[in-house]
């Protein structure tokens, strides 16, 4: 059964690291909340370490730059891990070919050229160019082209051709829908799934799939976690968040106010706990913990 708690401090001394996911407990993707980040915060005073698990497309640098445009404070976190390192090392050890085909925002390119340092040398022996869809062997899809305005709807077309080309889709953001404040948006996630329902092949490498996990621990072995360290999982992705720390054999603490906010009553700041554990019964997912929000 999940423990219903009101403060990330509560169980604290239980772990030595977390793995925060970012959009929906760190911020609404415009700003960040602040009783997440004193949280975060306080947990690093006493010794804990915090890597920023994120399913953005974009490599950590490039997410680094965003969430501090958003007031997210560097000495809240140590690390930061996202689907898009992740996805790029698929890349460059030829996942889906050398001629690729990109799907996405142009702010998104920068998946194709900021390189991670310890991805450096895999990228220069095996470049990639970006090619027109009838040229491609494999495409690359960080998200809608304009998340703002368009659907999965929009690109029946592309989507058809890829099919019909017998193309693997590389998604680099396996979520399928995000909350930006109040507006929600759809993800590369939505796109695959609807790839994937046509009869195509997609390739996943955020959570809940393990290559982003095997990145997380490397990278937190090089912060001084590599002896077994107590990790805990937080998120407001169910089928993210929550499967992927279940997965791992990991300890979970489920963000209710997140994504699935409405599920559990009208209070953002009470949920029922019943509701809580009839949603989470259904979903085959028990995570250890949840709390309304970080803090």
């Amino acid at each position: 059964m999940t423990d219903l708690i009101d403060s990330l401090a509560t169980i604290a001394d239980r772990y030595d690291a977390v793995f925060c996911d970012l959009w929906g407990c760190l911020h609404n993707g415009k700003t960040a909340f602040p009783a997440a980040v004193a949280a975060l915060r306080a947990f690093r005073a006493q010794g804990g370490t915090v890597l920023l698990l994120t399913n953005s497309p974009r490599p950590a640098s490039s997410v680094e730059t965003q969430i501090a445009g958003m007031n997210v404070p560097r000495d809240a976190w140590d690390a930061i891990v996202s689907s898009g390192d992740a996805a790029q090392m698929g890349l460059f050890s030829g996942a889906v070919g050398s001629r690729i085909h990109h799907i996405g925002a142009p702010k998104d390119l920068t998946f194709f050229h900021d390189i991670a340092p310890d991805l450096a040398a895999l990228a220069a022996r095996n470049p990639v160019t970006l090619v027109p869809l009838a040229e491609a062997q494999g495409i690359v899809c960080t998200g809608l082209a304009d998340d703002t305005t368009e659907t999965p709807d929009d690109y029946r077309a592309t989507l058809l051709q890829m099919k019909a080309n017998g193309l693997t889709m590389l998604c680099a953001n396996p979520d399928l829908i995000v909350d930006l404040g109040t507006t929600r948006l759809y993800c590369a996630g939505a796109l695959a799934a609807a790839y994937e329902d046509m009869g195509g092949t997609a390739l996943y490498f955020g959570k809940p799939h393990p290559p982003i996990y095997d990145l997380a621990r490397r990278r937190l072995a090089t912060l001084g976690r590599g002896d077994d360290p107590r990790i805990l999982c937080i998120g407001d992705g169910v089928n993210t968040d929550v499967q992927g720390g279940l997965s791992e054999g990991l300890d979970t603490l489920f963000v209710t106010a997140g994504i699935a906010a409405h599920e559990f009553g009208p209070d953002t700041g009470a949920p029922d706990k019943g509701k809580l554990d009839a949603f989470l019964a259904a979903k085959q997912q028990y995570s250890t913990y949840a709390i309304p929000y970080l803090r």
